[in-house]
């Protein structure tokens, strides 16, 4: 029992040491981008998708080349007479026999086996498998665009988790330093009590500070947490993962075309306007297709027989026999209920469809471009006056902490100075932050 008791402590001592730990990468936004790709499971469906139309664009493609077919066959048949015919005797002149013959012209054979290879080949249909065929391929093109339109809102959402986990990350950095300013402002202001040169209100007033400052820390804590967990699970990770961002925002004055240029751009190079041109293309070939249904269908035909018995040769004989054969057949429905009308009717709103789709689609893709350079320009604007107000906020708050401490200032002044230092440094970051996002946004609008 003793070392029972002693093996059960081991192992609960063990089992810490056992559990495994917190796993740590550390990513730039092109590693990021990246591991994303690879673990997204929407993009793997879109790659199931594709794969799947490339093949039935393969399938279509068969239609219109020679088949070989194999058919083998075996029956038995119930016994039924012999057709037979008799010869009288000596009806034919002297020299046949005397008595009378029996001739048999149908043997009655039991076991019947068919062995034949046909070979089909369409010479003419009206377009009808040619327009399926058409049909099909364009399918495949625009599914292929749209895995690569899924795959650019995957990357543009793991660029936005990405540079929001950024934000939060720094917004903590400011608001830990502002913590660390208000809780000196503190132990200054406890100070200058002691010396009288303060009264108990404006220390209060100080405390109140640091612990509006301590409850933004908590909520900026909270705040990485949740883009931690955001970033994990748009790059396929545990959500436990904790990331190192080994990227910050470096601002490159990119000169954009103006907005009627990019969206030229955005309609030769944009997914979305590829993938409904090639519907539409789809469209017509259907279109096609369905009226192959008013004309003639021509095919040629090739069999080879190897047939016991084979009803081809005379007399019948219970063996087997090959023979072979050419053809050209011909149909054509005279009346089939309006079907070709109804599946011609059928095309030409699918096609219509798709050209009004195609429409609404330039109009949205104009309406982002434009929306994305806008918010280009008011980031870069942002970006300038944020700027300016961090330094002056800086300045600010360098100028009232040495006259606080001189006492040539009021603590109220202090206490403005140290939140607006603050608000301008979160607002700098907000501004880089939107700034990095318009453009992922536009170079996703333009199909980069």
């Amino acid at each position: 029992m003793k070392h029972k008791i002693i093996l059960c402590f081991a192992v609960l001592l063990l089992l810490p040491a056992a559990a495994p730990g917190q796993q740590e990468l550390t990513l730039t936004i092109e590693q990021a981008i990246d591991t994303g790709l690879e673990n997204s499971k929407a993009l793997h469906t879109s790659q199931f998708k594709l794969q799947a139309a490339d093949a039935r664009a393969g399938e279509a493609n068969t239609l219109g080349l020679p088949s070989l077919k194999f058919n083998g066959l075996y029956s038995r048949l119930s016994n039924v007479p012999a057709e037979a015919v008799t010869l009288a005797a000596n009806s034919f002149g002297p020299g046949f026999p005397p008595a009378d013959v029996a001739l048999t012209l149908s043997p009655t054979i039991l076991n019947n086996y068919t062995l034949r290879a046909t070979l089909q080949q369409p010479l003419y249909t009206g377009g009808k498998i040619s327009g399926a065929m058409d049909a099909a391929a364009y399918s495949a093109q625009a599914t292929e665009q749209d895995y690569h339109k899924d795959k650019a809102e995957v990357v543009y959402s793991i660029k936005a988790a990405y540079w929001n986990l950024f934000r939060t990350i720094t917004f903590k950095r400011f608001v830990d330093e502002n913590v660390a300013q208000v809780q000196t402002h503190v132990t200054d202001a406890e100070n200058l009590l002691k010396q009288g040169l303060l009264t108990t209100n404006d220390v209060m007033k100080v405390q109140v500070q640091l612990s509006d400052a301590r409850v933004r820390q908590i909520d900026a804590d909270n705040s990485v947490k949740l883009a931690m967990y955001v970033l994990n699970n748009t790059l396929g990770l545990p959500l436990q993962t904790h990331i190192e961002l080994a990227s910050t925002i470096h601002i490159n004055d990119r000169q954009w075309d103006n907005a009627d240029q990019l969206v030229s751009e955005a309609f030769e190079k944009r997914p979305e306007i590829l993938g409904m041109n090639a519907r539409v293309k789809a469209g017509e070939a259907s279109l096609t297709s369905a009226r192959g249904g008013w004309w003639p269908q021509i095919y040629a035909v090739g069999n080879y027989s190897y047939l016991r018995p084979n009803q081809r040769y005379f007399p019948v004989v219970d063996e087997f026999k090959s023979t072979w054969d050419v053809s050209v057949s011909l149909s054509f429905d005279i009346w089939n209920w309006w079907q070709t009308g109804y599946q011609t009717t059928q095309a030409q709103a699918q096609l219509a469809q798709a050209q009004e789709g195609l429409s609404m689609t330039k109009d949205g893709v104009t309406l982002e471009v434009t929306q994305s350079y806008l918010a280009i320009e008011e980031a870069k604007q942002r970006k300038i006056v944020s700027e300016q107000g961090v330094a002056q906020a800086e300045e600010n708050y360098r100028i009232m902490d040495g006259k606080y401490k001189q006492g040539f200032a009021a603590n109220s002044e202090l206490l403005d100075a140290e939140v607006a230092l603050l608000q301008a440094r979160l607002n700098l970051t907000q501004s880089l932050v939107n700034y990095e996002l318009a453009i992922a946004q536009l170079t996703k609008a333009i199909g980069e």
